[in-house]
């Protein structure tokens, strides 16, 4: 039997039966080094050479900093500016959950993390106003996705670790896109909730009342306001904004809003050690990648694929579909790590920008974290709103809707996403 069918069976068959991914990668990957003259001492450089990036502590401290901000009484004021903003419209607490999600997004660079911080505050409030829950729950999963687009990301760190792209030119490539997504996302949840009748109550929008929540949550508006202009107007790097960021969320917790303290910050550290411990992915998906260039994969799928069309419209959508179905039951680190270095060589081969294909590759993660039976924003969505997967699998439908609009709109415009990048740094030279 050909080899890379014995691999791919191998690692197929692991995953369908219920291993986890990290030892399905592993197993996969050690069958391989029996298999063919590859030193063993790959798997241990590999293993190494994965977690020595600087870049990478930027995952946990942001991960940190967002439970900090969330724990130490942000969060909430950050939902009191979206009331005060959004408050009166039809489905306003729906919105509310939306607009707030954005705004976390700026602190936390992760969607399952946004989707615990703002929902355990909004999915309540939404079952009080007589939301639906499965709809209450399909916006809090949808929106919280946010947390992977909206910069600073994790998965855009993890991208551009994989695909040597510039890390500051992928977060303000994500500022558009998120905010597009944000109006989608808002969009839908306003025409669902006009139809049946929920939300608008509140008081209409007047600016007293709205600047009395902004200048309450001043310090929350700060937060992402520090770190990316910090990163940007070149005061200190990414990681390093990740460092200020969990001594912001820590000062503020503990000084001004007083309402951090021991219990809570232990309870942080332990919630950042089980959401980065997906990290253990990296050693065996990075040596599984080494695998797919030693079989010369990448120049099997650029051939391919180009002899079925070289459409970059068409060839972004066929990877889509990939990336999509992948993600019902593929980690989004994984699923990063591992075909990076597949389509990569194929996109900027038809002159699709690295940047271009970092913020597609992130809006299909974020899709994955919307389908079964893994999605990561289901589960936490389910858990808060106390109802199964399967009936907030039916309601998240139209926002995975939205986010599939989203994705065409910026595939067709990729002005859209490259403007403030190019604009900034110049553009990129595809390679």
């Amino acid at each position: 039997m050909n080899e890379l069918l014995l691999l791919s069976l191998c690692f197929v068959v692991l995953t369908l039966i219920g291993v986890p991914l990290f030892a399905s990668v592993g197993l996969t990957t050690a069958l391989a080094l029996f298999l063919i003259d590859i030193p063993y001492t790959l798997l241990a450089q590999t293993g190494y050479s994965s977690l020595t990036p600087f870049p990478l502590l930027t995952i946990p401290l942001f991960v940190l900093a967002g439970r900090l901000m969330e724990v130490g009484g942000m969060a909430q004021r950050m939902i009191g500016i979206a009331t005060k903003l959004v408050g009166a419209y039809r489905g306003s607490m729906g919105l509310v959950t939306v607009f707030a999600c954005m705004l976390f997004g700026a602190l936390s660079g992760s969607g399952p993390a946004t989707t615990a911080a703002i929902g355990s505050a909004t999915v309540p409030a939404m079952k009080k106003d007589g939301y639906d829950v499965p709809f209450a729950a399909a916006i809090t999963a949808s929106a919280g996705a946010l947390g992977s687009l909206i910069p600073p990301s994790n998965l855009m760190i993890i991208y551009g670790l994989v695909s040597e792209t510039s890390i500051p030119r992928l977060f303000l490539a994500g500022i558009i896109p998120g905010f597009l997504v944000t109006f989608l996302l808002m969009a839908t949840t306003y025409l669902i909730a006009r139809k049946r009748g929920y939300g608008g109550g509140g008081d209409p929008f007047t600016w007293g009342p709205f600047l009395s929540a902004a200048w309450e949550g001043k310090w929350s508006i700060g937060a992402p306001v520090l770190i990316l202009g910090g990163i940007y107007g070149g005061i200190f790097t990414p990681t390093e904004a990740a460092g200020v960021a969990v001594f912001y969320a820590l000062f503020v917790g503990l000084f001004i809003y007083r309402e951090l303290n021991l219990r809570k910050l232990l309870e942080a550290l332990r919630f950042t050690a089980l959401l980065t411990g997906i990290l253990i992915l990296l050693t065996p998906t990075l040596a599984f990648g080494q695998l797919t260039a030693f079989y010369d994969v990448p120049s099997a799928v650029q051939a391919g694929i180009t002899a079925l069309t070289t459409s970059p419209f068409l060839v972004l959508m066929l990877i889509a579909v990939f990336y999509i179905f992948i993600g019902t039951f593929m980690e989004s680190l994984a699923q990063i790590v591992l075909f990076t270095a597949v389509f990569l060589p194929l996109v900027t081969s038809l002159g699709i920008d690295p940047v271009l294909f970092g913020i597609f590759t992130v809006i299909t993660c974020e899709i994955g974290f919307l389908t079964p039976p893994l999605g990561a924003n289901l589960t936490i969505a389910s858990r808060i709103s106390g109802i199964s997967l399967e009936r907030i699998s039916v309601a998240v439908l139209p926002f995975i809707a939205a986010y599939i609009v989203g994705l065409i709109i910026l595939i067709l415009i990729p002005d859209l996403t490259l403007f403030l990048p190019n604009w900034v740094y110049g553009p990129t030279l595809v390679r």
